[in-house]
């Protein structure tokens, strides 16, 4: 490394910080404001482990998956900086992230349709426009040591899937019919949470965070409703990158058209749903990311823990979740950054750092993943 080269440590962590993770005893139906009561302390045990792990790792930027969406910052992602990941949990160095970045996205929007065929038009569930419970469930949150371009932020929250030329449009096997009337695919939203391109100014060299949390594709019947959304929600990064007539179709929320353009640094972050194998439920969606000419796919993040969770598994090494897949990624640019490190945060049984993970309700039912990266100059 030069004496001048910037390392930067970036990261993805689905955190479980959404209301279905707090259930009380006999609840059935998630609580919109449990979250945001839930930070106004600083005792919880599982935001107190995910903020211990997040000072363990100390990534410079990362983004939070499933962590609802509180429109008041100071109730919300402010409260978690300051009550926990500001005060030093179990004798790790407190952390703090000076910018962040919020806003709304699709999961639990009611839409006036019977989505998922159950016979109503309930509103929430499979009826809102990404599966939740109320607006803003499963929500997105990118922390940040450097400073955000909130001007040039773009979102493709409100962009329809029946835009995407060759869209993969589900259909009902047995009848042969668009599981999704006219109507309804006119006005279906694409993304499940949402699509942000964040720009990220790293003392004087920028970044572009592209931070998404594609639908889960399983959930769903013969139709594959949620394997081909997913599919096609990590399309639409693909051809974002690959701009031009690829591109053409995409216009973000604040009505900009067009893709990425021009070279530039990026990485994908987010807890992408996809393995990078075809199996019984996974379409290797993920490929058209790890395979674009444009992305450094090279390295595979692991750790011992997951290697030791199957071992009669060889792929088990670069597990992210307990449920046994490579779901959550860091994918870099190959212009302008090279890669140093970077690994998955699954400590052994015989690690004093085990009860992080140790059971479900400890953190969360996926691990953080993290790349270190060296800039460089883009070419």
């Amino acid at each position: 490394m030069s004496a001048n080269a910037k390392q930067l440590k970036i990261a993805t962590f689905n955190v479980s910080m959404e209301g279905s993770n707090y259930l009380e005893k006999g609840q059935k139906i998630p609580s919109p404001s449990k979250l945001q009561t839930l930070l106004q302390n600083d005792d919880n045990p599982q935001i107190r482990n995910i903020a211990e792990i997040l000072q363990r790792v100390r990534p410079d930027i990362v983004l939070l998956n499933e962590f609802d969406y509180i429109a008041d910052a100071d109730k919300g992602v402010k409260a978690f900086i300051k009550r926990y990941l500001n005060q030093s949990q179990q004798g790790a160095a407190a952390i703090d992230y000076p910018y962040f970045y919020i806003a709304p996205v699709n999961t639990g929007v009611p839409s006036p349709f019977d989505l998922d065929h159950d016979g109503k038009a309930s509103g929430v569930g499979g009826d809102a426009w990404g599966f939740g419970y109320y607006p803003g469930h499963y929500g997105m949150v990118v922390l940040s040591r450097y400073p955000i371009d909130r001007e040039h932020i773009r979102s493709f929250q409100h962009l329809k899937w029946s835009s995407m030329p060759g869209a993969l449009r589900p259909f009902d096997p047995q009848t042969q019919q668009s599981w999704y009337t006219d109507e309804q695919w006119q006005q279906l939203r694409l993304s499940s949470k949402s699509h942000w391109d964040i720009p990220v100014n790293v003392d004087g060299q920028w970044l572009h965070v592209l931070a998404a949390h594609p639908t889960p594709p399983v959930f769903d019947g013969p139709e594959d409703r949620n394997g081909k959304r997913n599919h096609d929600e990590i399309r639409l990064w693909a051809d974002y990158l690959t701009g031009g007539d690829a591109a053409a179709y995409i216009v973000d929320d604040q009505g900009h058209k067009g893709g990425f353009g021009g070279q530039a640094r990026f990485v994908f972050v987010g807890d992408m749903n996809s393995a990078p194998y075809k199996t019984a439920e996974q379409s290797g969606a993920v490929r058209q990311l790890l395979d674009h000419p444009l992305v450094n796919g090279s390295f595979v993040p692991t750790s011992k823990g997951g290697a030791a969770y199957v071992p009669d598994n060889s792929e088990s090494k670069s597990f992210t979740a307990s449920w046994k897949e490579r779901a959550d990624y860091v994918l870099p640019s190959k212009a302008g950054m090279k890669i140093v490190d970077g690994g998955v945060f699954w400590p052994e049984k015989s690690s004093p750092l085990y009860r992080l993970i140790k059971t479900r309700s400890a953190s969360s039912d996926h691990r953080l993943v993290w790349l270190t990266v060296e800039l460089t100059p883009l070419q």
